[in-house]
């Protein structure tokens, strides 16, 4: 055996404390442009190329989710900054332009994935829909009806969707499983920060812009936040790489050690997979029939109906009986909170590799503030519930998006499917769980709150179930009664995968 190009995944776990132990019987033939480096050299080359993919697109991409979080959601300020009234909307009629988006949300989101998947350009995929929902925000501003708004809505909704389950499957096309939680996390920061900020920046635009040139600022609110989204448009195009095999900013070297590393993981890189019609067809019918995948989808879609209450945050906080300005300042620190409090989290669940309880945790103490805001209308215990409610939440989302990358490494287009599934359906949700907070419920919200404690106990049986389930699976890959057929498709008989392959729960 020639050993200068070959390397066991004993050795790699001493290059990779990332990568999950390995058998040292169980090799790998390295590409040809690392063959011959030294263990110290092929440790240096790896922590040098991870941390340059990690500062082009991080930073870039949490920048588009916050645009994206406060272009979507910025309807909830304006809504303080007296839209409703504006537009002479009534009844559920809010409530109705709230859920509208969602439903051009949930229908592209698998189309959108597949289309990246295949022309594999996210740099062009992310720009042209971050140009597109900056008009369409920017619209928002000029609307003067019940019919106008829902329709913009709409719009808003179809082309947005195109970004969350596309930033997630790109995600996992350049990280191994235990180094996505993290990276999911810092993604996922941006619609915290977002969050933190959307209350004190509709606060300044509110108070500060009301009237100026005849218009009211709730206008100028939708304008200046669409505005930016397009001015930042070409940063996009310009900073983020596309996928390992393509990219023009790495080298050969470079490529080539974040694709092996992702194949030592499984025994199959993403780029090996075929990327025919007949495979996407094949795809879609393995993450539809796959367990795992309802199981998370599961999951996220009850922890999502709970999250229903972030839609409506600032007329919570009303609820404190503060004034306009103080009850937007008062919706930062949750956010702050929750932005330290999922990092930690994630890191350590990337650390640890376990998930479960990653996961259930925050729940209780979820369903621990949903308690408290449904039982007392005491200004100080309310708000300490609302402090831990959106940290607690998120902690569990986060974790959540990267399980299902975790539970569907192989193949690509069954990752980029199951990842639309889940954020589809967990979405969808979100039409109907805006009529739980009507404003004839003000202050105490006590059926939302109620229902919200419902599903978050579904979510927690749901995430036992596939503990569970995961541990069966491990089981028979540990014996060799695993069907891989089911799992990677017809013709896979797991000859390819790694035998130290485990699932992480």
């Amino acid at each position: 055996m020639n050993t200068e190009k070959k390397i066991s995944l004993e050795q790699v776990e001493q290059v990779d404390s990332s990568l999950e132990k390995q058998s040292s019987k169980y090799e790998l033939t390295l590409p040809e442009s690392l063959q011959g480096l030294s263990e110290e050299e092929f440790e240096k080359l790896a922590k040098a190329t991870r941390k340059k993919i990690d500062m082009r697109i991080l930073p870039m991409i949490v920048f588009i989710y916050i645009l994206n979080y406060l272009d979507r959601n910025n309807i909830a300020t304006a809504r303080l900054g007296g839209l409703e009234t504006d537009l002479g909307l009534h009844g559920s009629q809010y409530q109705t332009c709230i859920s509208i988006l969602f439903v051009g949300y949930i229908l592209m989101q698998i189309p959108a994935n597949m289309i990246m998947n295949k022309f594999a350009r996210p740099s062009v995929f992310l720009t042209i829909i971050m140009t597109c929902w900056g008009v369409v925000s920017c619209c928002c501003g000029a609307v003067h009806s019940y019919g106008g708004l829902l329709a913009v809505r709409i719009l808003l909704g179809i082309i947005e969707a195109g970004f969350f389950p596309a930033a997630l499957f790109y995600l996992s096309c350049w990280y191994s499983r235990k180094e996505l939680a993290l990276r999911t996390s810092i993604l996922y920061s941006g619609s915290l920060i977002s969050g933190a900020f959307a209350g004190l920046i509709g606060a300044g635009i509110i108070n500060g812009m009301d009237g100026m040139r005849g218009m009211r600022a709730w206008r100028w609110l939708f304008i200046i936040e669409g505005a930016i989204t397009v001015a930042t448009v070409p940063l996009a195009y310009f900073i983020l790489p596309d996928m390992p095999q393509n990219t023009k900013s790495l080298s050969q070297q470079e490529k080539d050690i974040i694709m092996w590393k992702l194949k030592v993981e499984v025994g199959q890189a993403d780029s090996d997979s075929e990327n025919s019609e007949k495979a996407y067809r094949g795809a879609m019918k393995l993450a539809f029939t796959d367990i795992k995948v309802w199981s998370v989808t599961g999951i996220l879609s009850f922890l999502v109906a709970a999250c229903g209450v972030t839609n409506f945050f600032p007329s919570v906080v009303e609820t404190l009986n503060f004034n306009r300005i103080t009850t937007l300042c008062l919706t930062a620190p949750p956010y702050l909170i929750a932005v330290v409090a999922t990092f930690i989290w994630a890191r350590h669940a990337d650390k640890t590799g376990e998930r479960f309880w990653h996961v259930v945790g925050p729940l209780f103490i979820s369903l621990i503030s949903f308690i408290i805001a449904a039982a007392t209308m005491n200004t100080g215990a309310r708000y300490f519930a609302m402090c831990i409610m959106i940290p607690s939440l998120y902690c569990s989302f986060t974790t959540i998006l990267s399980w299902m990358s975790n539970c569907v490494p192989r193949p690509p287009m069954k990752r980029a499917v199951a990842l639309a599934l889940m954020n589809c359906l967990s979405n969808s949700t979100s039409i109907w769980n805006s009529y739980l907070y009507p404003s004839s419920d003000a202050p105490q919200y006590l059926v939302a709150f109620c229902c919200n404690c419902a599903f978050i106990l579904c979510a927690i049986l749901l995430a036992v179930f596939l503990r569970f389930y995961l541990v069966r699976l491990n089981k028979k890959i540990e014996d060799g009664s695993m069907n891989w057929e089911r799992e990677l498709g017809k013709g896979n008989d797991g000859s390819k995968i790694s035998p130290e392959f485990r699932y992480l729960f």
